[in-house]
């Protein structure tokens, strides 16, 4: 699986270099997703502008991050999703479950509003 990973403090920024999100590439990328989830990574944003088409093991991947993300507090944001992708999220009605914008400097701006958020929720407790 051919893919680009950039970390920063608040943030990863995962680049699939794939035309195919699919049985192939899947199991890898799930794999990746939960070792960077034990690295204590929670926010990841995960650029899919290359990503022409995905299939059903290709969106549990998705979904296993999401998940991860959401149980350290992080967010998992979805970019640059192309039609297809988009419409398999639609059909699959995840649209309202999974964080989609349209570009990764959107994705930055709203993980480092929800830090702002986490903080205040925590200095609240």
């Amino acid at each position: 699986m051919k893919y680009t990973i950039d970390k920063k403090e608040n943030y990863t920024i995962i680049t699939i270099d794939e035309k195919k999100l699919d049985t192939s590439i899947a199991p890898d990328l799930k794999s990746e997703f939960v070792k960077l989830n034990a690295e204590g990574i929670t926010n990841l944003i995960l650029d899919m502008n290359n990503v022409k088409y995905t299939d059903s093991s290709g969106l549990s991947s998705i979904l296993i991050a999401n998940r991860l993300c959401n149980s350290s507090n992080g967010l998992l944001i979805l970019t640059s999703l192309q039609d297809h992708v988009m419409k398999l999220i639609s059909i699959s009605k995840l649209e309202s479950v999974l964080n989609i914008l349209p570009t990764v400097e959107e994705a930055i701006d709203r993980v480092f509003l929800h830090e702002i958020e986490q903080d205040l929720t925590n200095k609240e407790d």
